[in-house]
């Protein structure tokens, strides 16, 4: 391990922009088809991985949700959630607010509660286990209508205690914004904070809609802000973080390589970014080899990373108290190293 690589692992950080679903490697993949008997169109683990290949956001959502079946009790849920967990401890990981899309699974028959009870176990241990604490974001699938997310909205009402967010998530194209108007208005009035994906595929003005008609609290994504210069300086102004994932942004063709990654320019425009992994089964890496792909490729100092972990803290959701701890902590490691 380099010492870049071992100043990042060490570095206390948040992952603010993580799909559970998206967590499923190819080895639990499978391994959750045998123990369900769910037929899955792939021999082997191999297989598997060599399907983990796109051109787009599409090919990928068209695999994700044909892996995303194999999950059918809380067990399953637990397993994924709890595989996660491990994988970010080694990344130095001490909080993460991960989204899971319910509607991939009530959809299929599979009750939300089903869902949250493997999910909140998961959380449960990964905080006896490695002291990470975590948060969960109820996404909506924007390829649906407003009416079922409202449902979805219903079925989360009554674990408002365990959710903290809702989101927007799935095909961006074609389902702007505004389309979610009422339900974000809604779950905004019932004491949900706002978060929603806009600017990845979607143009400058998903943004737009994200910040004027959902009243969002954080931006997932953003890149494309960049293509509108008032609009990114209102980001930078206003202090919005955005939950960028590098290696997501590749694999999805949204920036042509690594090298051409906008992280620095976003961090230069004074823009509130952080660095995430998105889907990290089907994109390549987990926080730390986003961390790690954009510091090599982008020349970023030990201060640019300090300050990408910097602001996962304080776009977070966690209350001051944490916030505060946990920039304390990253302040000793930054002079320590």
């Amino acid at each position: 391990m380099t010492d870049l690589a071992t100043f990042i692992t060490g570095l206390p950080k948040a992952e603010l922009h993580l799909h559970i679903e998206g967590s499923l490697e190819p080895e639990l993949m499978v391994a959750l088809a045998e123990r369900n008997s769910i037929a899955i169109p792939f021999a082997s683990v191999e297989e598997v991985r060599a399907a983990y290949s796109f051109s787009n956001l599409q090919d990928f959502l068209d695999i994700y949700y044909q892996g995303a079946a194999v999950l059918i009790t809380a067990r399953d849920f637990h397993d994924l959630a709890a595989a996660y967990f491990d994988r970010i401890a080694a990344d130095g990981v001490v909080h993460a607010e991960i989204m899971f899309d319910p509607q991939t699974h009530t959809d299929r028959g599979i009750a939300f509660d089903t869902v949250m009870e493997g999910l909140l176990a998961a959380i449960d241990e990964a905080e006896a286990k490695h002291g990470i604490t975590a948060r969960l974001i109820c996404s909506f699938l924007r390829h649906l209508s407003e009416e079922a997310a409202f449902a979805t909205l219903d079925q989360a009402t009554p674990w408002k205690d365990r959710i903290e967010a809702v989101g927007l998530d799935s095909s961006e194209v074609g389902h702007p914004p505004s389309k979610f108007a009422r339900v974000f208005a809604e779950a905004r009035a019932r004491g949900f904070r706002l978060c929603a994906h806009a600017g990845e595929e979607g143009p400058p003005a998903y943004v737009a809609e994200a910040l004027d008609l959902l009243g969002v609290d954080r931006l997932d994504h953003g890149n494309r802000c960049l293509e509108d210069a008032a609009l990114t300086a209102r980001l930078a102004r206003s202090g919005m973080t955005l939950t960028v994932c590098p290696l997501s942004n590749v694999a999805l063709r949204n920036v042509a390589d690594i090298a051409d990654h906008p992280i620095d320019r976003m961090l230069a425009a004074g823009l509130h970014a952080t660095v995430n992994s998105d889907d990290p089964a089907y994109f390549g890496g987990y926080v730390g080899a986003n961390y790690l792909a954009v510091a090599e490729a982008r020349g970023l100092s030990r201060a640019d990373l300090v300050r990408l972990a910097r602001n996962s803290f304080l776009g977070s959701f966690l209350p001051d108290a944490d916030v505060a701890r946990h920039l304390a902590a990253l302040d000793a490691y930054a002079a320590a190293a």
